[in-house]
């Protein structure tokens, strides 16, 4: 944590690119939550869903999907679990590229405030993440 966030460019599930330092000036700080659609994901992103996003309408949440292996797949699956217009957008990590820069693991999620610095990176923790959102400039 403290350290400059790694840049990086992904599609989204709609095939649009999305650049970490492109979308973080308009926005009070990034989270990115490393996915792969399993039941211990479903909890973690129903509970972001449900409790933290609507609280925090000044940041970005992503769910970043490093299994499904294409963006349509990504899609279909995003679609499949119910996350479709829920607030997260879903990356499409075809080459696992995010998931390495971040050291990332199902279940990682990462606090990016908008100077582009890691707040946090860890498993979720619901408690963690809503005390770092809350001090977030």
């Amino acid at each position: 944590m403290g350290q400059n966030a790694p840049d990086f460019t992904v599609s989204d599930t709609l095939g649009n690119p999305v650049t970490l330092s492109s979308v973080l000036p308009a926005h009070r700080g990034v989270v990115l939550y490393f996915n792969m659609w399993c039941p211990v994901c479903d909890s973690d992103m129903s509970y972001m869903r449900d409790n933290i996003i609507h609280q925090n309408p000044d940041v970005l949440f992503f769910s970043v999907d490093y299994v499904s292996g294409s963006v349509a797949a990504a899609r279909n699956a995003e679609v499949s679990n119910g996350y479709d217009g829920s607030g997260f957008v879903v990356l499409a990590d075809i080459n696992e590229a995010v998931l390495k820069l971040y050291n990332a693991t199902m279940g990682t999620t990462v606090v990016i405030d908008k100077n582009g610095v890691i707040q946090m990176n860890q498993d979720f923790w619901a408690e963690k993440l809503q005390s770092v959102l809350a001090g977030l400039p």
